[in-house]
């Protein structure tokens, strides 16, 4: 029978440092939190369920090959890249120039919904980096005897549902301060070009940035 998780020890390892590093507050995390703060707990944990399934194909990616691909073909990688910074800096700007009815009922409706959960989607998905990074981590804590694709897909999940908790956690706790945020109109207005700056902001950082940290 094929051993689906390493033994203990190595588990054990491997759940300490997914803890370890999905509690540390990266671009996921930054981007869930900033949905919470500007659209309400509920956009911001449709937002983790987005990104959870974005970070779940990198993982099916990394386990299956792709990120050799990215480690070899240069171009493969600049195109997802590039493409991923791009569609953030969209968001960042499509909040902009968001109207202020759009901010008045950032929850209302199955579209919007949909929306939110399909943008969480394509940040992690269009991030190549993080591909790579399930490349490089998982391996470190796979039994000797095991499958390598099926314990990579076996820890990636495990990885992916400690990361979506953690993520949920930050959600519910920046959601307490959206009503407030929403409600008065200064803060509302700083929050609006806070979420557009995050985005942006994101969008660049991952243009520029080392490929080494997929969160």
């Amino acid at each position: 029978m094929i051993d689906l998780l390493p033994p203990a020890p190595l588990l054990v390892a491997f759940l300490m440092a997914s803890l370890l590093l999905a509690l540390t507050p990266g671009p996921g995390v930054l981007y869930v939190v900033t949905r919470s703060l500007t659209q309400g707990r509920r956009a911001g944990l449709l937002s983790v369920a987005g990104v959870a399934l974005g970070n779940l194909a990198s993982a099916l990616a990394a386990a299956l090959g792709l990120a050799a691909l990215f480690a070899v073909s240069s171009g493969a990688f600049a195109i997802v890249k590039y493409a991923g910074a791009a569609y953030l800096v969209f968001l960042g700007i499509r909040t902009l120039l968001s109207s202020a009815t759009d901010r008045a009922a950032p929850e209302a409706g199955p579209a919007r919904s949909r929306q939110v959960f399909r943008d969480g989607f394509l940040v992690a998905l269009l991030n190549p980096k993080t591909t790579l990074f399930f490349a490089a981590f998982l391996p470190q804590f796979m039994g000797l005897d095991a499958d390598p694709m099926i314990q990579g897909v076996a820890l990636g999940i495990l990885f992916v549902v400690i990361a979506a908790i953690t993520d949920a956690l930050y959600a519910i706790a920046a959601g307490v301060f959206a009503s407030a945020l929403r409600n008065a109109s200064g803060p509302a207005l700083a929050g609006r070009y806070l979420s557009a700056g995050t985005f942006i902001g994101l969008g660049v950082f991952a243009a520029l940035a080392d490929s080494r940290d997929g969160r």
